[in-house]
């Protein structure tokens, strides 16, 4: 169950305080302002129909329980896994300043009681981890305080995408700090590695009975500054990131396919502040669904976009910030999405609404958002 993980976590970061060795995790494998905020943001709902998600099992799930050691009936796996999912998480600046005032617990406490229902939690970590490193040249650097990586131990989070435009701020030392920082608490990172092979690897983990894979990719534009991402892509001998590369995300997608049930792919693309979806973003979504992944989470553009499904699939084009300091006005509107997985893929959908405020998220309240956004959608066949 969920709550023993997060009493897991909790174990794994005393024993960090009090210097002792942290066992391994659940891992298998491997913006500007805008301008002022209005009083309500609206949170139009996902579908037209929405109707409340099936409880069927599928025929494995609903075999004859076996007996555990003991004697004890024992139910079988329900092979289904509820999985939720954020958007950019930035933990430094001011963000890393309130961790280090009042502690780690107050980044995601205003939405907690949402995060502990979710048997797999996912992000894009938005910053680099570290207390060292070189600051590269480009208009934005994030570097935060190692110590939150606690607060995302303490959040629940089992794997999050090092796909991204910052995770190489402070170069590949401050990549490897972020790996390690997060792996101390059993955080899986995954897009970015030591070289090529590692990049592109999946994680896969087991929930429920249920094995999903998880890949990451990024492919932004240059920034104003004239610093261009491609210069992180990892080679067979450069640390880096996987670059959203057509073929490849579908070689990829094809082989983790062969090893699980579900592949999830952690995409960071598109352009900043763009409501629309531009067509590389798509194109590469698409890509993942048409070579066997079930579902598509996108991040980058800082602003909520749609949500499309596609061949039997699920693409969330963009989930906006989540934990993100420093804005102004409809980028401080975002969603917890919440998904159910089963060896078919993803059977329903439906998301939470949240606002952001210094930085951090809460849950919008009933007058803030429409009850619609908390609606099950079931996924068309």
């Amino acid at each position: 169950m969920r709550i023993n993980r997060i009493l897991e976590r909790i174990f794994l970061i005393a024993a960090f305080l009090t210097g002792c060795a942290a066992p391994a995790g659940n891992m298998v494998s491997n913006p500007e302002p805008l301008g002022p905020s209005t009083t309500r943001t609206p949170f139009p709902p996902t579908s037209d129909t929405l109707t409340p998600a099936s409880d069927t099992l599928t025929s494995a799930a609903a075999e004859t329980a076996t007996l555990s050691p003991t004697g004890t009936p024992t139910p079988p796996p329900s092979l289904h896994v509820n999985l939720e999912a954020v958007g950019d998480i930035m933990l430094a600046r001011t963000v890393g300043d309130q961790v280090q005032a009042r502690g780690p617990e107050i980044v995601f406490a205003g939405v907690q009681s949402v995060l502990d229902s979710a048997d797999v939690l996912v992000g894009n970590l938005e910053c680099a981890l570290t207390a060292s490193g070189e600051r590269q040249p480009k208009s934005y650097t994030f570097a935060a305080p190692p110590e939150t990586a606690q607060a995302l131990a303490l959040a629940g989070f089992d794997v999050l995408s090092l796909a991204n435009n910052h995770a190489m701020d402070y170069g590949s030392q401050g990549l490897f700090d972020t790996r390690d920082n997060l792996g101390q608490y059993g955080i899986a990172s995954v897009g970015a590695g030591a070289n090529a092979t590692e990049a592109h690897a999946p994680v896969i983990l087991e929930r429920n009975g249920l094995r999903l894979a998880f890949l990451a990719y990024v492919d932004v534009p240059n920034e104003l500054s004239g610093f261009d991402a491609h210069a992180w892509i990892a080679t067979a001998s450069q640390p880096g990131v996987a670059w959203a590369n057509l073929d490849q995300i579908r070689t990829d997608v094809a082989a983790a396919k062969l090893h699980a049930d579900v592949v999830v792919v952690l995409l960071h693309s598109g352009f900043e502040l763009n409501p629309h979806v531009v067509p590389h973003q798509r194109a590469e979504a698409l890509a993942a669904i048409d070579a066997g992944a079930a579902l598509v989470v996108g991040s980058h553009p800082h602003i909520l976009q749609t949500i499309e499904q596609y061949h039997g699939g699920l693409i969330a084009h963009s989930l906006g910030n989540f934990v993100f300091d420093d804005n102004l006005g409809i980028v401080n509107a975002t969603i917890i999405l919440r998904v159910v997985l089963t060896p078919a893929g993803v059977e329903s959908y439906d998301s939470v609404p949240v606002l952001i405020k210094n930085g951090l998220p809460r849950l919008a309240s009933e007058w803030e958002a429409p009850a619609s956004g908390t609606m099950v959608t079931p996924l068309n066949p």
